[in-house]
């Protein structure tokens, strides 16, 4: 019953923030010069529940232990975006987002591929983060062999 409670959580998670997995190439010129590497974006609204609070605080929990050195060079960048601020209105459009949200993008040769944690996320960050910190790992480290 408890998995069961948990399973149409993440359904009505995923429902609402009507967010899908897309493989997108950019063709502006800004990003077609942008060296290879990782962004972690973590979205979020004005208000936050105690899960979307775990994803942020574990994902900055995780890349400062094991990544500090790939943030230095530029390899892994994070940002945390407001999708509730005006400004920030065209990246939450762009990748479809209108709630909390975790994406890691990989950009190789001036493309983007796109892959949303977003479910994997609310099922983990609070319940199990070590499960969740050994996902993202897991991703973080088969993009960086790529790069």
């Amino acid at each position: 019953m408890k998995n069961l409670f948990y399973v149409l959580f993440a359904a009505i998670v995923l429902i609402s923030c009507a967010n899908g997995t897309k493989a997108k190439s950019n063709t502006s010129n800004e990003e077609k010069i942008q060296a290879n590497h990782i962004e972690v974006l973590y979205f979020h609204g004005a208000q936050r529940c105690m899960t979307c609070r775990a994803i942020e605080s574990n994902t900055v929990a995780l890349l400062e232990s094991l990544y500090a050195n790939e943030k230095a060079k530029g390899l892994i960048r994070f940002k945390v975006i407001d999708v509730s601020k005006k400004e920030n209105e065209q990246l939450a459009k762009k990748y479809e987002v209108s709630w909390s949200s975790l994406f890691i993008n990989s950009w190789k040769d001036g493309k983007e591929t796109v892959k949303n944690m977003t479910a994997f996320s609310f099922k983990n960050a609070r319940t199990n983060p070590e499960n969740f910190k050994a996902g993202i790992q897991i991703e973080l480290d088969k993009l960086l062999k790529q790069l």
